[in-house]
């Protein structure tokens, strides 16, 4: 078995990009091709994300055909649970690839990649230069506040208000301070627990749909924010905790996507502002509400997210017939 990928980052958010040794995907809607990599094929996703080859926090994207009309390409998204929905991260890191593997047709200044993800269509705008391909922003689907201003009792932390939002996966949104945390202050650690004791309480006791299709209706994470909400020309700063306790690098696209949902819900930001998002490496994303849409019965949002991604290397992986841990294992 050989494996090749080329690595990337985001915002320091790691995306391992599948080149070759996967077997060809069965014809089909994106989220039949999700369910049978993940049916079929995981023993593939734990080869690529787990140690020796990955660790507890690497991400990564399989190219898959494409099935909606007017797609440059399909991607599945894959981590240390499974597969998600959307990741903006990936969107900005496969936006540049597309242009420099010659995928899409590169055009200056800007070159549009149109990009299907199983949560739908996802359209970047990526820079180019002198023939180079750069900063990346994209539009995602439409996102929306799901649930505002709830609250749940948490043994350990007291009575936590949250929001879920919507940005192409479900997250709660929830202050940090409300946990006794401080950005710069406080471990990594303390807030991954924090996150994940809120998140397995929501995913337990609190039912969330989606009026496109139920395989999108589950709690992706938590992100827990400085509280600066309303507009200014400060920074906010995010950490996202997902699938099993994952920590993103980057300010998280589609958790900026789901921020700026509610933030425009609760009138704490105009249509056309631009807000600057950090994250808990101190990496940056733009985010901003292009324009206002529809998602069944909830009032929506456009957003454009914006940053930049970065080669990291090259490899081809190989799995030995005796090698058990070759097989992939976390000890985290």
């Amino acid at each position: 078995m050989t494996l090749t990928v080329v690595d990337m980052h985001t915002g320091g958010e790691p995306l391992r990009i599948v080149t070759g040794g996967y077997p060809r995907i069965p014809k089909g809607t994106i989220l039949e091709k999700r369910a049978y990599v993940r049916d079929h094929l995981d023993h593939l996703r734990k080869i690529l994300m787990f140690e020796p080859r990955g660790h507890y926090d690497m991400y990564g994207a399989l190219l898959v055909e494409p099935d909606l009309p007017g797609a440059d390409l399909a991607v599945l998204f894959m981590h240390n649970e499974g597969y998600s929905t959307m990741c903006g991260h990936a969107i900005v890191a496969l936006g540049r690839y597309a242009i420099d593997e010659g995928l899409v047709a590169k055009q200056e200044p800007i070159t549009t990649v149109n990009i299907e993800a199983p949560c739908g269509l996802v359209v970047a705008s990526v820079e180019v230069l002198d023939g180079k391909a750069g900063a990346v922003s994209f539009e995602s689907v439409p996102a929306f506040l799901f649930a505002g201003d709830q609250q749940i009792e948490l043994t350990r932390y007291g009575k936590i208000g949250f929001d879920i939002a919507y940005g192409g996966a479900f997250y709660a949104l929830a202050d940090c301070h409300q946990f006794g945390l401080e950005f710069g202050r406080d471990r990594v650690r303390d807030f991954v627990d924090a996150a994940t004791t809120l998140t397995n309480r929501l995913k337990a006791e609190f039912p969330l749909s989606h009026p496109d299709h139920a395989d999108l209706a589950f709690l992706y994470g938590t992100i827990l924010t400085d509280g600066r909400d309303a507009f200014s020309g400060e920074v906010t700063k995010n950490i996202c905790v997902f699938a099993e306790a994952e920590v993103d690098r980057s300010p998280t696209g589609s958790g900026v996507t789901a921020r700026l949902a509610a933030m425009l819900a609760k009138g704490e930001i105009a249509i056309g502002q631009t807000r600057t998002f950090d994250s808990i490496a101190g990496s940056r994303f733009s985010g901003a509400v292009a324009r206002t849409a529809r998602a069944g019965p909830h009032e929506a949002i456009i957003a454009r997210v914006g940053g930049r991604a970065y080669y990291s290397g090259r490899a081809e992986f190989i799995v030995e017939p005796d090698d058990e841990l070759g097989r992939g294992f976390l000890l985290r």
